[in-house]
């Protein structure tokens, strides 16, 4: 593959920071990624920002079928000749947003689950994690890469610092492994922190019981929105709009001491919270 520096000089293109555009400088770290994501000829991926292609490429070379997206129009006519240059023929590439897109529709047309692959921008990490969770019926699993900061508190287990909202909702519905870790030199042009590849490996939530998942994620993301809180004042503080008795009731309910934080619940502590809540809160209505 030519060097991103080479091929972006070629075409007059620079590096685009607000698209959060940092390039794989060498092929083997690419071909690495591909090799450990344990992808089979009868997978039908979808690659988030595909750029010049460094992995779209070797992940081509495994699977049924790649629909690589991109949304630098730019970009989209540079990689169209690198994925013909390298005589690839399973893929298709798609101009677009991934935030805007429907994942269903790549699930339909793969007549069954997708995977997701990509080197996900910095900038909207957060948000692209959040539409895979809420996505995850038309997704079996995704091997993203991170800034190894985010990486940490997305893989985070409870009761320590890094442990947040984006962990807790992932920890409710996704399995979690570590597939390799990439220098902050192996980019062009290098970001400030070394990344690292996850592989999110969506399972069933039967194993609650009954439960309201919508609302669980509100749940979450109230005692997370004022961490330093214990969950009684986090959870009154927040949108829920939630008495101080009505907090209380329903932290007791479902066992949970209201002097703890919500870095120390797991996920089965977080449903057993957001049934008590649901209950909680059709008995103020009767009322």
């Amino acid at each position: 593959m030519t060097s991103p520096r080479v091929l972006l000089k070629a075409w007059n293109l620079k590096p685009k920071k607000h698209l959060g555009q940092n390039f794989l400088l060498n092929p083997s770290t690419a071909e690495a990624i591909a090799s450990r994501a344990n992808l089979s000829p009868d997978d039908v991926v979808l690659e988030i920002g595909a750029g010049l292609g460094a992995l779209t490429i070797p992940v081509a070379r495994i699977v049924k079928k790649i629909y690589a997206l991109e949304k630098d129009p730019q970009m989209v006519e540079l990689l169209k000749t690198q994925i013909l240059v390298n005589r690839i023929s399973n893929c298709e590439i798609v101009q677009g947003d991934i935030l805007k897109i429907d994942l269903h529709t790549f699930a339909e047309l793969a007549a069954g689950k997708i995977i997701v692959v990509g080197n996900l921008p910095y900038n909207i990490s957060s948000q692209i994690l959040v539409k895979l969770i809420q996505s995850r019926h038309a997704v079996q699993r995704a091997i993203v890469m991170l800034q190894k900061e985010l990486a940490r508190r997305i893989s985070a287990q409870p009761g320590i610092k890094e442990y947040g909202r984006i962990s807790a909702m992932l920890r409710y519905c996704a399995d979690i492994r570590i597939v390799a870790n990439v220098k902050a030199s192996t980019f062009y042009p290098p970001p400030k922190i070394d990344s690292q590849v996850l592989e999110i490996r969506f399972k069933s939530t039967s194993v609650y019981g009954e439960h309201d998942e919508a609302m669980l994620f509100k749940v979450i993301k109230a005692a997370f929105g004022n961490r330093r809180k214990t969950l009684k004042n986090a959870l009154i503080a927040s949108e829920l709009s939630l008495t101080p008795q009505t907090a209380l009731q329903s932290l007791g309910s479902a066992g949970i001491d209201p002097s703890r934080r919500a870095e120390t619940l797991d996920s089965s502590e977080f449903v057993s919270l957001q049934i008590s809540l649901k209950k909680a809160i059709k008995r103020d209505k009767r009322k």
